[in-house]
């Protein structure tokens, strides 16, 4: 099949890279544009690039115009605009927002003073790779230390970076130094979102913990993320199975089935209500977790549902055999049942975020004694937008302007990035996306251009593709090519906003 190309031509005021890459599919063409060699005037020098003959496919719908960028945002939305000091002819494409991943495990710290292989320039690329423009990461939080100190060093580490970033805070020892002390300094700084952990060891916080970030939340105007299983049930399910002596990957699932998501999250969400906080439900799985949420939403709670490309593509039985370590995440992948399952939930809107939750190991480090010590996640920040476009789109399951909503407008107004963020807008950051909806790919990793040495979707064959990537009007993605800067990214403080804003609504009226 043919794959449509961008063809970009370039005045005195801007000037494109020379190099040419190869890519599945096509490759793109480049040409300085003698016409166009003197200095511009009146409206030819209003736009410092302008995107040509494509349709703008936002959350909104779907139009064919010319896109004018000017200062790195949207400037003019019109049936045509005259040339600016470049132009990128996106005929045959889809112009779309800029992806915004707002689950992403990116270069965190260790207690043991390790550092995760995922860099912020590498995931930057992987962004990119990917149409993906920002990124919301997680800033740890180990238990016996505060959290200041973690901010101000992971700041530093995502200045690094190419991609802009903002940033949840783990909450994993909620004591009063921390609550009351450290998070209004981040709150100043713009961290606006705080994530619990209902699971897991060494980040687990039980009930009351809990209730205690729900109501530092609800007073600084902070949304709550939530890992929702039960983490006793867990520990006492592991136990008896390597007692039986059922310790490979493939036990992972019989360890966390779908009924310990289900509690945590109706747990989560009654916890919500009791405080009236506004909280965001992380990675669903099954539709036991996603008919929790459903029902929270009918009473009109603020809860949202996100999930993941992984649990409507991987399941269990990926995770047998020799390489199944691999493909080990929590929740645990299902089954086909619970993708179909998933799937209806994204089209009724329960779930109306899709993330990468992008927490990369290579296969080195993915061992462990047996299934409980080897690290859980997947690297999936570059393949998010390809596969659900693919699974969905192209699929007749979602419409493009769906697609839109769940991977950039969306997640940008749960975050309170929006409308910076996230829409193809005047005066939104021109965050944008070139977007060949008939390029076919087979994922391999090679494209994948993340730190680690696998992808869980190689060998999958997608139609659907990102030819270019733009950041703030600055192509940093061309055919494959990452052309960003390293210290290109900038952090994106979030202000009080109306999403994470609670209702006034508590029982007996007590605290409202």
């Amino acid at each position: 099949m043919a794959a449509a190309g961008v063809s970009c031509r370039i005045g005195a005021h801007g000037r494109a890279r020379a190099r040419r890459s190869a890519h599945p599919g096509g490759s793109v063409h480049r040409s300085r544009a003698g016409a166009h060699s003197a200095p511009q005037t009146g409206d030819d020098a209003m736009h410092d690039v302008v995107i040509r003959n494509g349709l703008v496919a936002s959350a909104f719908g779907a139009i064919r115009c010319d896109v004018g960028i000017r200062d790195g945002r949207i400037a003019t939305l019109a049936e045509s605009i005259p040339d600016g000091a470049q132009v990128l002819d996106a005929k045959g494409l889809l112009v779309l927002p800029g992806g915004v991943d707002s689950h992403c495990h990116i270069e965190e710290p260790r207690p043991n003073g390790s550092i995760a292989e995922e860099s912020f320039l590498t995931a930057s690329a992987a962004a990119f790779a990917g149409g993906t423009t920002t990124t919301v990461s997680f800033i740890p939080q180990w238990k016996g230390h505060g959290v200041w100190e973690r901010f101000v060093d992971y700041k530093a580490r995502a200045a690094t970076g190419m991609v802009d970033h903002a940033f949840h805070q783990i909450i994993s020892d909620p004591t009063d130094q921390v609550l009351e002390e450290e998070i209004p300094r981040l709150v100043a700084e713009g961290v606006r979102s705080l994530k619990v952990f209902l699971t897991y060891d060494n980040v687990h916080v039980d009930d009351r913990g809990f209730i205690r970030v729900l109501e530092t939340a609800r007073k600084h105007g902070c949304l709550v993320t939530v890992h929702c299983e039960n983490y006793d049930a867990i520990r006492w399910r592991t136990e008896r199975l390597l007692a039986a002596g059922l310790t490979a990957p493939e036990y992972h699932a019989w360890s966390r089935p779908t009924v310990v998501e289900r509690e945590a999250t109706h747990r989560a969400i009654a916890l919500a209500e009791l405080v009236d906080q506004p909280i965001q439900v992380f990675h669903v799985s099954c539709a036991e977790a996603a008919e929790e949420i459903a029902r929270a939403q009918a009473r009109g709670l603020k809860v949202w549902g996100e999930t993941c490309p992984q649990y409507f593509t991987v399941t269990a039985r990926h995770m047998e055999g020799p390489e199944g370590a691999n493909f080990m995440c929590s929740p645990a992948p299902r089954d086909e049942a619970e993708h179909a399952n998933i799937w209806e939930a994204i089209r009724r809107g329960t779930l109306d975020v899709v993330s990468s939750d992008h927490a990369a190991s290579s296969r080195a480090f993915k061992v462990g004694a047996d299934f409980s010590t080897i690290p859980n996640g997947l690297p999936g920040l570059a393949a998010r937008l390809p596969v659900l476009f693919h699974e969905g789109v192209t699929k007749g399951r979602i419409s493009v302007e769906h697609f839109a909503r769940l991977v950039s407008t969306n997640p940008a107004r749960l975050m309170g990035l929006y409308p910076k963020k996230g829409v193809i807008a005047p005066g939104s950051d021109a965050d944008v996306i070139l977007w060949d909806p008939k390029r076919e790919v087979t994922i391999t990793q090679s494209l994948m251009h993340h730190a680690v040495d696998y992808t869980p979707f190689e060998g999958m064959r997608v139609t659907g593709w990102p030819v270019a990537t733009l950041r703030r009007g600055e192509v940093v993605m061309r055919e494959g090519e990452i052309t960003g800067r390293a210290g290109g990214g900038q952090y994106q403080p979030r202000a009080r906003y109306e999403m994470a804003s609670p209702r006034g609504i508590t029982p007996n009226g007590f605290g409202a």
